[in-house]
C-alpha cells in the first residue's frame, strides 16, 4: 500500500485540525506540515514538494486556486471549500477531488482512495516503462486498476474514456464491456498521450484515430456511440479539424 505525503493548506484553524484528525486515521497517509497562510504553504510544497495537498480556495492574499497552479507537476490537489460554484474550475487545475465543506470522513476517505489510485496508476505505468528495452522504452500502455486488480491496457486499444460521477469507464476495442476505476477524468487525462487523444466534453475523452464520423453540430460517432463536443472544448477540437481538413 502505497503510503501518501500530504500537506493541509486552510485559512480556518478548525478546518485544519478536522483535515489532520482525518489523516491521522487514514493509514496510506503521512501529514507532512499544515498551513494557515497560504504564501508559507506555497514556499514549502516547492521545496518538500509533496504527493498530495488537501487546499481550501476562499484564503486571504494568494486563493487556491491561484496556489495550485503554482505548486510542481508532482503534486496533486483535492479541493476543500465552503463553495460548490468552484467545481468547475477545480477540473481544469490538477485537482483529483472536489470536497464541499462541511466534510465528512466517508467522503473524505474516498478523495484520498482516488489519490491513491492515481499514484498507483502513474508508478505500474513508470514501472513498465522502465523495465522496457532501451530500443522500447517508450510509454504504449497504462495499467487500470479494476475488478480488484491491475490491467495493462495499450493506448491503441482505447476507444473513448467516459467519466460517470466518481469512476472512469475505459471503453476498448478488445472487450465488450468497459473497464471501470475509481479515479477522475482529470487523473486520467493526464495520462493519456495529448496527441493522441483529446478531451471534447467534460464526461468523455476520445481516441482521435476512432473518429468515423462527425456531424455538423460537432457529433463524434464512434462506432454506434456518438459524443458531443461541448462548448468548453469545442476551439481546440476545431482547431484539431482545421489542420486535418481538404479544402
Amino acid at each position: 500500500m502505497k503510503t501518501l505525503r500530504c500537506m493541509v493548506v486552510d485559512d480556518e484553524p478548525l478546518a485544519v485540525k478536522m483535515l489532520e484528525n482525518y489523516i491521522s486515521k487514514t493509514s496510506f497517509l503521512e501529514l507532512e506540515a499544515s498551513f494557515t497562510d497560504p504564501v508559507a504553504a506555497l514556499e514549502a510544497i516547492r521545496e518538500k514538494r509533496p504527493q498530495l495537498v488537501f487546499l481550501d480556495i476562499q484564503m486571504p492574499d494568494l486563493n487556491g486556486m491561484e496556489l495550485s497552479r503554482m505548486i510542481p507537476d508532482g503534486t496533486r490537489i483535492i479541493f476543500t471549500t465552503a463553495f460548490k460554484d468552484y467545481a468547475f474550475d477545480s477540473y481544469e487545475v490538477s485537482a483529483l477531488d472536489f470536497l464541499l465543506k462541511p466534510i465528512r470522513y466517508q467522503k473524505f476517505l474516498e478523495g484520498a482512495e482516488k489519490a491513491r489510485a492515481w499514484f498507483e496508476l502513474v508508478d505500474s505505468a513508470g514501472s513498465a516503462e522502465n523495465a522496457a528495452p532501451a530500443a522500447e522504452n517508450r510509454q504504449d500502455s497504462i495499467f487500470v486498476k479494476a475488478d480488484g486488480q491491475l490491467h495493462k491496457v495499450a493506448f491503441s486499444d482505447i476507444r473513448y474514456v467516459e467519466g460517470m460521477k466518481d469512476y472512469v469507464l475505459l471503453h476498448l476495442c478488445s472487450e465488450k464491456r468497459p473497464l471501470v476505476t475509481h479515479i477522475t477524468m482529470k487523473a486520467v487525462e493526464d495520462l493519456l498521450p495529448d496527441k493522441a487523444f483529446m478531451r471534447v466534453h467534460r464526461s468523455y475523452i476520445i481516441a482521435l484515430d476512432k473518429i468515423d464520423s462527425i456531424g455538423g453540430s460537432y457529433d463524434i460517432s464512434i462506432g454506434d456511440t456518438l459524443i458531443h463536443v461541448s462548448d468548453a472544448y469545442r476551439p481546440a477540437f476545431e482547431n484539431y479539424l482545421s489542420q486535418r481538413m481538404l479544402r
